[in-house]
């Protein structure tokens, strides 16, 4: 019996999950291509910098 209740557990979870992911989906899919690109550019390029930060700290050491 425990393993039955343990599927169900487990399925419930999956599927919050999966319905979060969809909700943020629908979130982004509001968003006009161009604001869409630009954010996803400024994400790159804060991620770009602290990447060139990171290789130079570990040049100095």
């Amino acid at each position: 019996m425990a393993r039955g209740s343990q599927r169900e557990l487990a399925r419930q979870k999956n599927m919050k999950k999966t319905q979060e992911i969809n909700k943020e989906k629908r979130k982004e899919g509001n968003l006009p291509t161009s604001q869409r690109k630009q954010r996803d550019s400024g994400v790159i390029q804060q991620k770009q910098k602290a990447a060139n930060e990171k290789s130079m700290q570990t040049k100095e050491n």
